[in-house]
């Protein structure tokens, strides 16, 4: 797809030249990716690609292994909140802070911060991430790239409460089908689900999930973009339906993240919560293969931190839920702010959901 020995160097020469800037990555492996370029068997799918890992862990996870079993070449790992930061926000480089590519002022979001950055920025194709409350999806929303979260428990996850689920960064949804064939270790063929229905796939989009307080700017560039989806006939919204809306998963999230006791209240009430929230998904998804909303309510904030609104307010419903979800660029906001526009998929529909995002994607 993207690799060869030279695809690795040039790799590697972008990352020095753009990354004292950026500060996407903790550690850059130049002698060690150069030895595997140069060794990797050519016959292998994925040969001499360059890709980023999340975190210092990151070369451990499931996912990055089946890359480097594919012939992937792994140049380094990203960045990730550094110590005294919220996890929801920043990243934290080997040289500081991690800062948006369009705007310097501005986080990358995260906690995949450093792998969007590295994506959007040119420095790899292909990064790795992980999502427990839209930590793929955010970042790539605000670095304008694609991004995904695959349906929870469908890869290993070392996320003991079951929130968290394992993610790919890429420029295009069209390059991330590729890569997740080969993550989700299977041939194409074996994996790919045909889409419920033809285009225009019909799809359900809301706003605010009826809870979110999400920016104007953002709305109305998001709502273009459905607009844009809908003329060019990849969707077809069911206007006679009436607004789609959840609960609120955010006490819900933070009870099961805190591994509250059952018996508690806050576990009771988290249970009440995901029960509900699973009957409306479960309803809709009967009936519409598609649900669009904003990828987060906010566009992205200054380095000092969003204040009181919670970036993951659209995102963690479906980390409660455990549906497949991915981010495509929307468009940009009169500052000059990336927008996500959010594809929510019934369980275990990742290759339908590719599917529908390349098609947005083309059109």
């Amino acid at each position: 797809m993207d690799g060869s020995p030279e695809a690795v160097a040039a790799a590697l020469a972008r990352i020095g030249r753009l990354d004292p800037a950026l500060h996407a990555f903790l550690d850059v492996w130049d002698e060690e990716a150069g030895r595997r370029a140069a060794r990797v068997d050519r016959a292998l799918p994925l040969a001499g690609t360059p890709f980023a890992v999340k975190g210092p862990s990151g070369i451990r996870s499931y996912a990055a292994g089946r890359l480097i079993a594919a012939g992937a070449v792994p140049v380094g790992s990203t960045a990730v909140p550094g110590p005294g930061t919220y996890w929801q926000t920043w990243g934290q480089g080997r040289g500081g802070r991690t800062v948006n590519p369009y705007r310097a002022d501005r986080t990358p979001g995260g906690s995949s911060a450093g792998a969007a950055v590295a994506v959007a920025a040119g420095m790899v194709p292909l990064a790795t991430g992980s999502d427990g409350a839209g930590s793929v999806r955010i970042p790539a929303a605000w670095c304008g790239v694609f991004g995904l979260k695959t349906t929870n428990g469908l890869l290993p996850s070392p996320d003991r409460t079951g929130l968290a689920s394992a993610g790919i960064l890429a420029r295009t949804a069209a390059r991330a089908r590729g890569y997740l064939r080969w993550v989700l270790d299977a041939p194409e063929d074996a994996r790919r689900v045909p889409l419920p229905v033809p285009l225009p796939v019909p799809a359900v989009y809301s706003a605010d999930l009826g809870f979110a307080e999400v920016d104007p700017q953002v709305a109305a560039v998001v709502r273009a973009a459905v607009d844009r989806l809908e003329a060019a006939g990849v969707v077809r919204l069911d206007a006679r339906r009436r607004p789609f809306a959840l609960l609120d998963p955010c006490e819900a999230w933070q009870a099961i993240r805190g591994g509250a006791r059952p018996e508690a209240a806050e576990a009771v009430r988290a249970a009440e919560v995901r029960a509900e929230n699973d009957r409306r998904l479960d309803a809709l998804f009967a009936r519409t293969p598609l649900l669009l909303t904003p990828v987060t309510p906010n566009r992205p904030h200054g380095h000092e931190g969003p204040g009181e609104l919670y970036s993951t307010a659209l995102t963690w419903a479906f980390n409660v839920s455990g549906h497949p979800a991915a981010s495509i660029p929307a468009g940009f906001t009169a500052d000059g702010c990336p927008v996500g526009l959010h594809l929510v998929t019934e369980r275990g529909t990742e290759a339908a959901l590719l599917d529908i995002a390349v098609a947005a994607e083309t059109a």
